[in-house]
Protein backbone atom coordinates (compact mmCIF):
# COMPACT_ATOMS: atom_id res chain seq x y z
CA UNK A 1 0.00 0.00 0.00
CA UNK A 2 2.48 2.44 0.63
CA UNK A 3 4.67 1.63 -2.19
CA UNK A 4 1.52 2.16 -4.50
CA UNK A 5 1.40 5.80 -2.19
CA UNK A 6 4.36 6.59 -3.05
CA UNK A 7 4.75 5.48 -6.86
CA UNK A 8 1.09 7.89 -6.73
CA UNK A 9 3.37 10.72 -5.77
CA UNK A 10 5.98 10.26 -7.51
CA UNK A 11 4.21 10.77 -10.33
CA UNK A 12 2.37 13.43 -8.95
CA UNK A 13 5.40 15.29 -8.43
CA UNK A 14 6.74 14.39 -11.92
CA UNK A 15 3.63 16.08 -13.68
CA UNK A 16 3.66 19.21 -11.70
CA UNK A 17 7.23 19.85 -12.73
CA UNK A 18 6.12 19.14 -16.23
CA UNK A 19 3.92 21.61 -15.82
CA UNK A 20 6.26 23.94 -14.16
CA UNK A 21 8.95 23.29 -16.91
CA UNK A 22 6.27 23.74 -19.99
CA UNK A 23 5.67 27.01 -18.78
CA UNK A 24 9.17 28.26 -18.03
CA UNK A 25 9.71 27.42 -21.76
CA UNK A 26 7.21 29.17 -22.38
CA UNK A 27 7.59 32.35 -21.04
CA UNK A 28 10.57 32.73 -22.68
CA UNK A 29 8.50 34.77 -25.14
CA UNK A 30 5.80 36.02 -23.53
CA UNK A 31 4.79 37.45 -20.03
CA UNK A 32 2.60 35.39 -17.34
CA UNK A 33 -0.20 37.18 -18.48
CA UNK A 34 -0.46 36.30 -21.26
CA UNK A 35 0.06 32.63 -20.86
CA UNK A 36 -2.97 30.51 -21.45
CA UNK A 37 -4.02 27.16 -19.17
CA UNK A 38 -4.45 25.27 -22.47
CA UNK A 39 -1.20 26.26 -24.03
CA UNK A 40 0.64 24.74 -21.38
CA UNK A 41 -1.55 21.72 -20.68
CA UNK A 42 -1.09 21.30 -24.36
CA UNK A 43 2.84 21.28 -23.89
CA UNK A 44 2.66 18.80 -21.29
CA UNK A 45 0.62 16.79 -23.36
CA UNK A 46 -2.34 16.36 -20.73
CA UNK A 47 -6.07 17.52 -20.68
CA UNK A 48 -6.52 20.55 -19.18
CA UNK A 49 -8.83 19.39 -16.02
CA UNK A 50 -5.21 17.59 -15.15
CA UNK A 51 -3.94 21.13 -14.31
CA UNK A 52 -6.06 21.83 -11.82
CA UNK A 53 -5.25 18.65 -9.12
CA UNK A 54 -1.80 20.93 -9.12
CA UNK A 55 -2.26 24.58 -9.41
CA UNK A 56 -5.98 27.02 -8.58
CA UNK A 57 -4.87 28.95 -11.96
CA UNK A 58 -1.89 29.96 -13.93
CA UNK A 59 -1.24 32.95 -11.18
CA UNK A 60 0.02 30.29 -8.81
CA UNK A 61 1.34 28.69 -11.05
CA UNK A 62 3.24 31.96 -11.57
CA UNK A 63 3.97 31.67 -8.06
CA UNK A 64 5.47 27.80 -7.72
CA UNK A 65 7.61 29.46 -10.31
CA UNK A 66 8.64 32.39 -8.04
CA UNK A 67 9.79 29.55 -5.42
CA UNK A 68 11.80 27.35 -8.22
CA UNK A 69 13.41 30.26 -9.67
CA UNK A 70 14.43 32.20 -6.88
CA UNK A 71 15.75 28.68 -5.24
CA UNK A 72 18.21 28.51 -8.34
CA UNK A 73 19.26 32.22 -7.34
CA UNK A 74 20.08 31.58 -3.35
CA UNK A 75 23.39 30.20 -3.88
CA UNK A 76 24.43 32.27 -6.01
CA UNK A 77 23.26 35.52 -3.95
CA UNK A 78 24.65 34.37 -1.17
CA UNK A 79 27.81 33.24 -2.87
CA UNK A 80 28.20 36.68 -4.49
CA UNK A 81 28.07 38.44 -0.83
CA UNK A 82 30.93 36.23 0.62
CA UNK A 83 32.65 36.70 -2.60
CA UNK A 84 32.18 40.57 -2.43
CA UNK A 85 32.43 41.43 1.55
CA UNK A 86 35.44 43.03 2.28
CA UNK A 87 36.42 43.16 5.83
CA UNK A 88 40.01 44.03 7.13
CA UNK A 89 41.19 43.26 3.44
CA UNK A 90 43.42 45.27 1.45
CA UNK A 91 42.28 47.01 -2.15
CA UNK A 92 44.05 44.33 -4.21
CA UNK A 93 41.91 41.35 -2.17
CA UNK A 94 39.01 43.51 -2.13
CA UNK A 95 38.97 43.73 -6.15
CA UNK A 96 39.73 40.28 -6.17
CA UNK A 97 36.52 39.30 -4.33
CA UNK A 98 34.55 42.01 -6.60
CA UNK A 99 36.18 39.92 -10.08
CA UNK A 100 35.00 36.57 -8.17
CA UNK A 101 31.33 37.91 -7.76
CA UNK A 102 30.59 39.29 -11.14
CA UNK A 103 31.98 36.01 -12.67
CA UNK A 104 29.76 33.76 -10.29
CA UNK A 105 26.69 35.58 -11.52
CA UNK A 106 27.79 35.65 -15.14
CA UNK A 107 28.22 31.73 -14.82
CA UNK A 108 24.84 31.44 -12.93
CA UNK A 109 22.89 33.12 -15.71
CA UNK A 110 24.71 30.96 -18.39
CA UNK A 111 23.26 28.02 -16.24
CA UNK A 112 19.85 29.43 -15.35
CA UNK A 113 18.43 32.21 -18.11
CA UNK A 114 15.67 31.00 -18.33
CA UNK A 115 14.70 31.52 -14.12
CA UNK A 116 16.46 35.02 -14.72
CA UNK A 117 14.22 36.15 -17.56
CA UNK A 118 11.12 35.14 -15.59
CA UNK A 119 12.34 37.11 -12.59
CA UNK A 120 13.35 39.82 -14.39
CA UNK A 121 10.01 40.11 -16.72
CA UNK A 122 7.97 39.27 -13.60
CA UNK A 123 8.86 41.59 -10.72
CA UNK A 124 7.24 44.42 -12.66
CA UNK A 125 4.84 42.48 -14.51
CA UNK A 126 1.22 42.50 -14.78
CA UNK A 127 0.48 39.50 -11.98
CA UNK A 128 0.02 41.08 -8.96
CA UNK A 129 0.16 37.61 -6.88
CA UNK A 130 3.29 37.10 -8.75
CA UNK A 131 5.12 40.28 -8.13
CA UNK A 132 4.20 40.09 -4.07
CA UNK A 133 5.90 36.58 -4.13
CA UNK A 134 8.43 38.02 -6.00
CA UNK A 135 9.15 41.27 -3.41
CA UNK A 136 8.40 38.97 -0.73
CA UNK A 137 11.29 36.30 -1.74
CA UNK A 138 13.75 39.91 -2.30
CA UNK A 139 12.57 40.80 1.01
CA UNK A 140 13.80 37.65 2.65
CA UNK A 141 17.53 37.54 0.57
CA UNK A 142 17.62 40.93 1.84
CA UNK A 143 17.17 40.08 5.78
CA UNK A 144 19.46 36.91 4.52
CA UNK A 145 22.77 39.46 3.57
CA UNK A 146 21.77 41.89 6.41
CA UNK A 147 22.70 38.94 8.90
CA UNK A 148 25.60 37.84 7.34
CA UNK A 149 26.66 41.50 7.06
CA UNK A 150 26.32 42.27 10.66
CA UNK A 151 28.88 39.40 11.66
CA UNK A 152 31.35 41.35 9.26
CA UNK A 153 33.89 43.25 11.91
CA UNK A 154 33.01 46.55 9.64
CA UNK A 155 29.64 46.43 10.76
CA UNK A 156 30.38 46.84 13.98
CA UNK A 157 28.71 50.65 15.37
CA UNK A 158 25.78 49.70 12.39
CA UNK A 159 22.53 50.21 12.88
CA UNK A 160 20.17 46.81 11.84
CA UNK A 161 18.14 49.45 9.29
CA UNK A 162 21.51 50.86 7.73
CA UNK A 163 22.43 47.29 7.16
CA UNK A 164 19.13 46.18 5.96
CA UNK A 165 19.47 49.27 3.13
CA UNK A 166 23.48 47.91 2.52
CA UNK A 167 22.25 44.49 2.11
CA UNK A 168 19.38 45.69 -0.48
CA UNK A 169 21.85 47.52 -2.71
CA UNK A 170 23.95 43.97 -3.16
CA UNK A 171 20.95 42.29 -4.20
CA UNK A 172 19.34 44.39 -6.05
CA UNK A 173 23.09 45.34 -8.02
CA UNK A 174 23.16 40.88 -8.37
CA UNK A 175 20.23 41.09 -9.95
CA UNK A 176 20.62 44.21 -12.20
CA UNK A 177 23.94 42.39 -12.84
CA UNK A 178 22.07 39.01 -13.91
CA UNK A 179 19.73 40.74 -16.04
CA UNK A 180 22.87 42.70 -18.33
CA UNK A 181 24.28 39.72 -18.69
CA UNK A 182 21.18 38.10 -20.01
CA UNK A 183 20.48 40.52 -22.43
CA UNK A 184 24.37 41.31 -23.46
CA UNK A 185 25.32 39.67 -26.64
CA UNK A 186 28.64 37.33 -26.67
CA UNK A 187 30.65 40.50 -27.68
CA UNK A 188 29.12 42.82 -24.84
CA UNK A 189 29.79 40.22 -21.69
CA UNK A 190 33.33 42.62 -20.71
CA UNK A 191 31.53 45.69 -21.04
CA UNK A 192 28.73 44.46 -18.66
CA UNK A 193 31.60 43.16 -16.66
CA UNK A 194 33.48 46.06 -16.50
CA UNK A 195 30.33 48.07 -15.24
CA UNK A 196 28.80 45.38 -12.58
CA UNK A 197 32.42 45.91 -10.76
CA UNK A 198 32.68 49.62 -10.91
CA UNK A 199 28.79 49.63 -9.33
CA UNK A 200 30.21 46.87 -6.69
CA UNK A 201 33.19 48.88 -5.40
CA UNK A 202 30.92 51.97 -5.40
CA UNK A 203 28.71 50.09 -2.80
CA UNK A 204 32.02 48.79 -0.93
CA UNK A 205 33.55 51.88 -1.31
CA UNK A 206 30.37 53.74 0.17
CA UNK A 207 29.99 51.22 2.92
CA UNK A 208 34.03 52.00 4.42
CA UNK A 209 32.65 55.70 4.50
CA UNK A 210 29.05 55.79 5.72
CA UNK A 211 28.74 57.80 8.72
CA UNK A 212 24.38 57.22 8.96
Amino acid sequence: MSHSLSVRQAQKQKTRQAFLDAALGLLEEQSLSSLGLREVTRAVGVAPTAFYRHFHSTADLGVALVEEALGSLHPMISGTVSASGDPGHTHDDSEERIDRAVALIARHVRGHPAHIRFVARERNGGVQKVRAAIAEQMDRFAEEVRAELAKQPESAGWSDDDLLMLAGLYVDQMLVTASAFLEAAPEEEDQVARVAKRRMRLISIGRRHWLG
